[in-house]
């Protein structure tokens, strides 16, 4: 009755609006968060589409606003659980609508093929996205998850999948499909499209391929291509009727897995230690349903000729919780919980579900004086087992002392040996012995990369094949054992999309390696520098971004701030998806303090220092700064920031931007590269502020965040003092 209610009531409010149906448009930079401006309604208000309460948290999708009750009709990632009220959902200004955590990496909503314009939330409870000539490229209507609203089509093949509860709105374990062949069928969820598995059918076949289940302004479901009016959909929701409640099987033995929530099934309110007792008697007795089946997988087949050795194999097997004896003779054995239980009288098919025994009398003995017997019993078995016990504790002692010795001493050579090396990334860093790493990288041979830390090599896991690159340091280190594997779990904590991670480190005598994920596209330097693989400006506006992000988490996110010291390209590593990560921070705290000079500018040339190393004063996360603007920089130029082959006007990056910058010339910068002015300016601006020689000027790397993603102004700044032509 409460189906029939809110179809009525839907479809009369859908029919006022109809009329004056009008679209309000959303548009890029547009955001929600849950506590304040929680959704974007429709023109009417009728629905809206934003966050709304899912138990101690929130989900996003469209619901009804316009009556006292948010009715949710469709839910964006429904399986996933609520998010927090500190995040925010986002109409990116590139065009991705993202929910966005405080930490970590943005969330999609949907899955767009091409950036997205602008966007509406209809009167008819269709969210849409559309592109910059105004043609929807996306829409909610498309992807219905247990709700088909007027105007709405499930087209062929398309399914409605019943929530877990009306206040979980996550998948249940229900699905209704509109099927080619005319019949609109309700199924379990993960069961075959036939009539064996079908809970109920629209019984409308015949009425040809294609076919379409549209909710019309009537209220009413109609199949498009026939005049089949299935007004029974409107009206009965998912039916229940045939759904067998294991409780009622034996009600003091059986619990709902999630209380209140039927259709999460059925399992043991108690843990059994054993099927059977000590004494081989069984605790358990078999109980028959007739004509009844679940259709939950079974993890074993048998052929039976009884009924009774279907019952036997079941009650011989402790993990089996139910058996099935269909017509054919198969016994299907099956664990708990059950779901999907049907009762059909036609059906000659036979539960037999494992039910504790309840007996009160043992061999003709009442349980009490029976009980007290084998106590009895069992103290005396207990004492003399003891004293053999207590005797061999001794020998045993000694000889575990003998092998954990052993076992200590030569653990990583079997290791080796065995090609046992294994990499658990969940539990990283863990620790390497040389030996190991030098089988990884097969005696160090294929050398990646080379840099004032030391060599890089190319290596693979035996265990697991994954690929790793394997760090050499050739430097003297300033800390201790101790320190040195302290600092190492420090930099492992660090878990960011744009670090390149720790996996692992060797504290083997006087080697030092670290083991990181390899970066299959080599450095940003490589692809700035290199013509075919230059990338485009999109592109450089994202690795701006996730470099940007990278430092920011080093500076405020992570546990121990972390200054790095050396931000270049070479230390900036691409990953398949060509996705920026800084690689080498932290190292800087592990080396002597004169020994930062032998990775800083040579004398007399650009680099990426800042000033303030060379006028010895205090060095602060600002110096990172100045380095990620030189950075920024050859990003938009795709060039080196010293490079003597050119004239001597542009031969220093910096001067040659700043001097453009004030010509009003900026397009002499990326040359005949078709790129947006105002864009162009915006980063320009941010890299000469990020390389202000007074530390205090230059931007926090959260500023510079904000000033890269468009949502701050950029004042017009100040020009940089070139301290290496000073000197």
């Amino acid at each position: 009755m409460g189906a029939v209610l809110f179809f009525l009531l839907l479809s009369a409010i859908y029919t006022r609006a109809a009329a004056q149906q009008r679209n309000s448009t959303i548009t890029l930079g547009s955001s929600l968060t849950p506590t304040t401006n929680s959704a974007w309604p429709s023109p009417s208000g009728l629905f809206a589409f934003g966050f709304y309460q899912q138990g101690n948290g929130y989900a996003v999708g469209i619901f009804l606003a316009g009556i006292p009750e948010k009715t949710v009709v469709w839910t964006a990632n429904r399986d996933n659980p609520p998010v927090t009220g500190n995040v925010s959902l986002l109409l990116t200004r590139d065009g991705w609508l993202n929910l966005r955590p405080p930490q970590g990496q943005d969330i999609n909503i949907v899955n767009l093929a091409e950036p997205a314009s602008s966007a509406s939330m209809l009167d008819s409870g269709n969210f849409v996205l559309y592109n910059s000539n105004r043609k929807i490229i996306w829409q909610s209507f498309d992807y219905p998850t247990d709700t088909i609203l007027p105007g709405q089509r499930l087209t062929n093949g398309k399914e409605l999948f019943s929530s877990a509860s009306e206040s979980d709105h996550s998948t249940g374990i229900f699905r209704l499909k509109m099927q080619s062949d005319g019949h609109l069928v309700q199924y379990p969820v993960n069961t075959p499209d036939t009539a064996t598995y079908s809970y109920w059918a629209s019984g409308t076949a015949g009425v040809g391929k294609n076919v379409t289940l549209n909710f019309a302004d009537d209220g009413l479901l109609y199949l498009l291509n026939s005049n089949v009016s299935l007004k029974n959909i409107s009206t009965g929701g998912f039916p229940k009727d045939g759904r067998i409640n294991l409780m009622k099987i034996d009600t003091d033995e059986f619990a709902f897995v999630n209380p209140g929530n039927w259709t999460s099934g059925c399992e043991r309110n108690f843990t059994a230690q054993s099927c059977k007792s000590v004494d081989g008697d069984s605790k358990y007795t078999m109980k028959a349903v007739e004509n009844t089946w679940w259709e939950d997988v079974s993890y074993s087949v048998l052929s039976v000729t009884t009924r009774e050795d279907c019952e036997k194999a079941c009650m011989e097997d402790c993990n089996c919780e139910a058996a099935l004896l269909f017509a054919d003779r198969s016994c299907r054995k099956q664990r708990l919980p059950l779901k999907y239980g049907r009762r059909l009288l036609s059906d000659s098919t036979i539960a037999f579900i494992k039910v504790g025994t309840s007996t009160s009398i043992m061999d003709g003995v009442p349980v009490d004086q029976y009980s007290k017997e084998r106590k009895k019993e069992l103290r005396t078995d207990i004492l003399i087992v003891s004293v053999l016990l207590l005797g061999f504790a001794f020998l045993v002692l000694a000889v575990a002392g003998v092998l954990i010795y052993r076992n200590h001493v030569w653990a990583y050579k079997k290791i080796s040996e065995n090609g046992n090396v294994e990499l658990c990334e969940d539990v990283a860093p863990r620790s390497f012995t040389y030996a190991e790493l030098q089988q990884v990288t097969n005696g160090f041979k294929e050398e990646v990369g080379r840099g004032a830390f030391g060599t890089v090599y190319k290596g693979t896991i035996p265990k697991n094949q994954k690929v790793v690159a394997v760090k050499r340091l050739e430097k003297l280190l300033a800390e201790g054992e101790r320190e040195f594997q302290t600092e190492m779990k420090v930099i492992g904590k660090t878990h960011h999309r744009n670090l390149v991670r720790l996996l692992g480190y060797c504290l083997d005598g006087p080697n030092r390696l670290l083991v990181y994920e390899y970066m299959s596209n080599g450095s940003l330097a490589d692809i700035l520098l290199t013509a075919d693989t230059q990338p485009s400006w999109d592109e450089r506006v994202g690795i701006a971004r996730d470099i940007a992000r990278g430092i920011l988490y080093l500076h405020e996110e992570c546990e121990t701030q972390i200054i790095h010291c050396d931000i270049k390209p070479q230390n900036i590593l691409m990953d398949e998806y060509r996705c920026a990560k800084i690689s080498d921070f932290g190292l800087a705290k592990l080396l002597k303090q004169d020994q930062t000079n032998t990775f800083t500018g040579i004398r007399g040339t650009r680099g990426y220092v800042a000033p303030e190393w060379h006028r010895k004063l205090p060095v602060t996360v600002k110096a990172d700064i100045y380095s990620f603007g030189i950075v920024l920089l050859e990003i938009i130029c795709c060039r080196k920031s010293v490079d003597w082959s050119l004239s001597e006007d542009e031969a220093v990056l910096e001067d040659w931007v700043y001097f453009c910058f004030e010509a009003g010339q900026l397009g002499k910068l990326v040359g005949d590269e078709a790129v947006d002015k105002q864009k162009l300016e915006r980063m320009v601006k941010i890299g000469i502020w990020c390389i202000q020689d007074e530390p205090s000027l230059r931007p926090s790397m959260k500023k510079v965040l904000l000033m890269l993603e468009g949502t701050v102004d950029i004042p017009t700044p100040p020009g940089p003092t070139s301290f290496l032509s000073a000197i």
